[in-house]
């Protein structure tokens, strides 16, 4: 089976590297931004259960990975409801949310990545969290991006890496 890689690996202005995602919603922007911002709507999709006190500065409390130890990150910027980011592990991640005149909205994720060589293996794992924000999104059942995964984002990682994108890191639950 073939998937259609929907990610894109850059070198931003600043020299740090990074995998970017881009969606279109048919929902407004305050609905996608409950999507990026409260824990019952991450926990559809995102990889950890995320907390977040939502100020510059404010702690995020990431539990419920089951790859990834409980840890802390922090916000780095807010701005309701256009861009949230904020410090996870050693990446930052930029969600930036547009609303077009069609009634969509435009979401863009950026991940900043703290070392180039998880470009793949971090661009395979959001592909399955965006396919299950996709479902979400249309009010289908997510129930995260755990759930009997692990065959698809083996496919994602494989497109990445053969398409070039800087690979190598450490596959947690797999190395």
């Amino acid at each position: 089976m073939s998937v259609e890689l929907t990610g894109v690996h850059l070198t931003l202005d600043d020299g740090r590297p990074a995998v970017r995602f881009g969606r279109s919603y048919d929902q407004p922007v305050e609905r996608v931004w409950r999507f990026v911002t409260e824990p019952a709507e991450l926990s559809r999709w995102f990889p950890s259960r995320a907390e977040l006190d939502l100020r510059p500065g404010g702690a995020v409390r990431f539990t419920g990975d089951p790859n990834m130890p409980e840890s802390t990150g922090r916000v780095l910027a807010v701005d309701p409801p256009r861009h949230l980011s904020f410090a996870w592990g050693g990446d930052e991640l930029h969600f930036d949310l547009a609303a077009p005149d069609d009634g969509r909205t435009r979401l863009t994720l950026t991940d900043v990545l703290g070392a180039a060589d998880t470009a793949a293996r971090n661009a395979a794992g959001w592909e399955v969290c965006l396919t299950a924000l996709d479902a979400a999104a249309r009010g289908a059942d997510a129930d995260g991006p755990h759930t009997g995964a692990s065959a698809t984002w083996k496919e994602f990682y494989d497109g990445y890496v053969d398409a070039g994108v800087p690979s190598g890191a450490p596959v947690p639950g797999l190395d």
